[in-house]
């Protein structure tokens, strides 16, 4: 068994938030955001959070703040 390594991070929406709370875009794999978009697999962010892709961030998309915690301490490894 193999870990591959992220390198650079896509980000994805979390659907499943039904409140007003703005929902934030995640840190997941690169090669999975295809592979759920197109077979409707479902990912794990950084965060643990999991779900299926379903849009594509923009510009000043809000961030998981959980997602961008973990990104950065993998980065100072």
């Amino acid at each position: 068994m193999s870990t591959d390594t992220l390198v650079h991070p896509d980000t994805t929406t979390d659907e499943s938030t039904t409140s007003d709370i703005p929902k934030y875009f995640h840190y997941v794999k690169k090669e999975k955001i295809a592979e759920s978009a197109v077979m409707g697999t479902m990912v794990v962010a950084l965060c643990g959070e999991v779900f299926p892709v379903t849009r594509s961030p923009k510009p000043g998309s809000p961030v998981c703040p959980e997602c961008k915690q973990v990104y950065e301490q993998m980065k100072k490894s």
